[in-house]
């Protein structure tokens, strides 16, 4: 169990998604076994999860001030309901506890909420998830909230600005030191590969660790795969890019065997680009800026679809890059995106994620989603300084 705690507060402190000196780790063993610096937080911790029917609990500060400020902005609201796909599919919304509403028993009133909820924004605490089984489930939970406020955030100020005296420096900080410049300059790609089956689970593997360190998905969401002699290499469902040694599946094309059970939720959407085009590689990643920007349309004042994220059939586009709306399994996902992978091997899908292709290795489709996130980072950006940018300078300078 501490080797579990150490492994996923390591990732944390690689994803740069939380500031190492407040990461805590509580999990019910024989024994409550407890992991982290400030002692109050452990014990904090300790009560928490001792009250839960949960296996394991995750506190920790975000290393990015947004799911306060998201807090701050809302000050009479009880929850925030982001629209990205892993709140809705994961999280449904993020209860927001304020320290007024605390009481005397943080920890029971913490437990009660955690009792329906997967985790919860704490004033003056941080970031709780809990897993129910599993340390690895509380780390995906917190991964999963930090990555919606994120989102959520960032779309906020678009829209309305700052609200706070502390936002515009923050933000500015957040430009000059949290981003960091994507490439592949440094990455070594395989090529003639696809014949061997152990030099394409060797690439898989690496390929999808590429993914992750450069923060082009969260460790256990999107998935990867390669079509050769008629076998789909894929990766498994709720696997982590980071580490797919053994969680691959090699699924025939004909549906001969039950291996896909296993495969990933994105299946049916890889086989369809495979089936309709010549690439041999798919990618399919969250990069969050992608993500954001698939979420902007001028259209929705006066459009009368309500669900966008499932019900829009309008194809539109981020720069040279297509972008669909799509449940995601064998729904409407898998139905959009192969028709608009066919000429350019890139699509966006709202509020999801970004599916690229290669036509003989993983760099093609890499550096295009490279390429979609820079663009879609460079453009928020634009759009940003073009409504807000003398107004946040301004406040910056002060």
């Amino acid at each position: 169990m501490r080797d579990q705690i150490l492994l996923y507060r390591n990732k944390l402190i690689a994803d740069r998604s939380a500031t190492a000196d407040s990461i805590v780790f509580s999990a019910q063993d024989d024994c409550i076994i407890s992991l982290g610096e400030t002692t109050k937080t452990r014990e904090l911790a300790e009560k928490i999860v001792a009250k839960l029917s949960s296996l394991a609990l995750c506190i920790a500060n975000p290393s990015l001030p947004f799911a306060d400020f998201l807090m701050q902005r809302s000050p009479n609201e009880k929850i925030i309901v982001p629209q990205d796909t892993e709140t809705r599919t994961f999280l449904h919304d993020i209860p927001l506890l304020r320290q007024s509403d605390m009481g005397d028993d943080p920890a029971t009133t913490i437990a009660r909420l955690l009792g329906s909820r997967k985790g919860i924004i704490a004033e003056g605490i941080g970031i709780i998830t809990t897993g129910a089984l599993t340390v690895e489930q509380a780390y995906i939970n917190w991964s999963s909230i930090f990555h919606s406020t994120f989102i959520k955030y960032l779309q906020d100020i678009l829209e309305k600005g700052f609200f706070l005296e502390a936002e515009p420096y923050a933000v500015s900080e957040f430009r000059r030191s949290w981003l960091l410049p994507l490439s592949s300059e440094q990455l070594t790609f395989k090529t003639n590969f696809l014949n061997e089956r152990a030099k394409i689970l060797d690439e898989i593997i690496i390929v999808g660790k590429y993914t992750v360190q450069l923060g082009l998905v969260d460790s256990f969401f999107g998935n990867i795969s390669c079509s050769t002699n008629n076998l789909l290499y894929i990766s498994q469902t709720a696997s982590s890019l980071d580490n797919l040694s053994g969680c691959i599946d090699p699924v025939p094309f004909e549906n001969s065997s039950t291996v896909g059970i296993t495969a990933s939720s994105e299946l049916a959407a890889h086989r369809k680009i495979y089936e309709s085009t010549e690439y041999k590689t798919i990618l399919h990643g969250h990069p969050r800026f992608s993500v954001i920007m698939s979420m902007i349309c001028k259209d929705k004042d006066f459009c009368h679809v309500e669900d966008c994220w499932k019900d829009c059939k309008k194809v539109r586009f981020l720069g040279d890059t297509p972008v669909v709306a799509g449940e995601i399994g064998a729904g409407g996902l898998a139905k959009n995106v192969p028709p608009v992978m066919a000429t350019g091997g890139r699509a966006i899908v709202y509020g999801h994620g970004v599916f690229t292709a290669g036509r003989t290795d993983f760099k093609e489709a890499f550096d295009a989603m490279i390429e979609i996130e820079t663009w879609c980072r460079e453009e928020y950006f634009r759009k940003f300084d073009q409504r807000w940018g003398d107004y946040a300078l301004s406040k910056t300078d002060q």
